[in-house]
């Protein structure tokens, strides 16, 4: 199949040899209603056996985890703005039940505030063209019938090229371990059935779990339910199966560019140069030898 097709396709390349067509499942995290309660990361961290992150001082507001990682498979970021939520009246003391609170000098109002934190927890995202699959030589890498990306540990040869072939970041190999390891959307449990860990403990349902079309139609409701309500920054990232990895199975909605919560504006696979790099390299080898015949002849004469 032509490469550039698959990178417009909403689902993973080929049926991945299963013999039982399943839907594809993935995750749709709203990071308007997220609190920052980092539950998320804790229930994944408890089920999954990874190792903890520490408790060093990272200077990074509430953050401990830093960012994802071999040891951090859902990282909640927070990004503290001075700017206002939308034209929505959110922080005023009297809107908040608090009046007589003021400080010294001070008045009672209800003017927008001009401070809020963006929280958002970030995973994998287990996108439909994965660059890390097409460059594992071992297949320690695989795609699953729920159409995620899963590493196989016990195969992993530390070789470390996945790592440099994620568009986003994510994948790292584990210090004093050499292999590389990553969130697998809790494969072991949502192949009986349950919700994988991190969306199951999370308490307002920012990480939600599914049929990743049924999420996509939940996700644009949502979209338009906040426009609605004057929060114009709100966007989708990563549900359009257009972009350069053919849309990811685990999306977001953000109340701000991409690049605020460390997000590439516009990812690609870097394996979707390699066919025209190929033909590069042919027509670099044809000259070079075309050359070559031309120098050993001229010099038999």
């Amino acid at each position: 199949m032509d490469l550039d097709k698959m990178l417009t396709q909403g689902d993973p390349p080929g049926d991945g040899g299963y013999p039982e067509e399943k839907p594809r499942y993935g995750f749709f995290t709203d990071t308007s209603v997220c609190i920052g309660c980092k539950a998320c990361e804790v229930a994944c961290k408890e089920w999954n056996h990874v190792p903890d992150d520490g408790l060093d001082f990272t200077g990074m507001s509430y953050d401990n985890s830093v960012g994802l990682g071999a040891d951090t498979w859902r990282h909640v970021a927070f990004i503290e703005q001075r700017k206002p939520l939308g034209n929505q009246q959110t922080a005023g003391r009297v809107d908040l039940g608090m009046p007589g609170l003021e400080k010294p000098g001070e008045t009672a109002t209800s003017e927008p505030s001009a401070f809020r934190w963006l929280m958002s927890s970030d995973v994998c995202k287990h996108c439909t063209h994965a660059g890390c699959l097409d460059v594992c030589p071992t297949g320690a890498l695989f795609r699953t019938e729920f159409g995620t990306v899963v590493v196989q540990e016990d195969i992993c040869n530390g070789c470390g090229y996945c790592v440099s072939a994620c568009p986003f970041g994510v994948i790292d190999q584990r210090a004093g371990d050499g292999r590389v390891w990553k969130c697998t959307m809790c494969y072991d449990r949502i192949g009986d059935g349950l919700e994988p860990a991190c969306a199951k403990t999370c308490p307002t349902d920012s990480i939600q779990f599914g049929e990743l079309s049924v999420l996509r139609e939940r996700a644009q409701a949502r979209l338009e339910q906040l426009h609605t309500a004057g929060v114009a920054d709100a966007r989708l990232y990563g549900e359009d199966p257009g972009d350069g990895v053919g849309g990811t199975g685990a999306f977001f909605l953000l109340l701000d560019e991409p690049e605020v919560y460390g997000l590439p504006p516009d990812p690609v696979v870097p394996t979707r140069s390699l066919p025209e790099m190929w033909r590069n390299v042919g027509i670099a080898a044809v000259g070079m030898l075309t050359a070559l015949g031309a120098t050993f002849l001229g010099g038999r004469r």
